[in-house]
């Protein structure tokens, strides 16, 4: 059986949306997808080591006034974060992560090890538009 492909455009730097697409990542890995991220312009402020996993330097995007209340709630249900999901997903199938060049340089961010290491490279939205054609299923997150 011919291995699946899903290319996400993870243009959010919101912790609502990326918690999303963590779970929707974690099943990708759980069918054994091969995944490519390409993380623009919010997502790469996100993916930032001062930024990453630290939920008070992260928006929501739907009802920001209910974020603590978000937190909290995924936090008693013991939903891992937005980059346990990252790395589970990454540890079980073939996911690499490709940081917008153009995206890092607006955050101030132009080098691999400006990013947390989930990160695999950064490449040109050439690269994207390639991996969206090849790709079984492509999201815009």
């Amino acid at each position: 059986m011919e291995t699946k492909k899903l290319c996400i455009a993870l243009y959010t730097g919101s912790v609502d949306k990326l918690t999303a697409a963590g779970v929707i990542l974690s099943g990708a890995a759980a069918d054994d997808m091969k995944v490519d991220i390409y993380v623009l312009l919010q997502g790469a402020r996100a993916f930032r080591k001062d930024v990453g996993d630290n939920p008070d330097k992260l928006q929501m995007a739907e009802n920001p006034d209910m974020k603590e209340e978000f937190l909290q709630s995924l936090k008693n249900l013991k939903v891992k974060t937005w980059v346990e999901f990252f790395k589970e997903a990454k540890a079980i199938t073939d996911v690499k992560i490709h940081i917008c060049g153009l995206a890092g340089k607006v955050w101030g961010a132009d080098k691999l090890d400006d990013f947390i290491d989930l990160a695999d490279d950064i490449c040109g939205i050439g690269a994207y538009i390639t991996a969206a054609q090849e790709a079984d299923v492509n999201l815009f997150i």
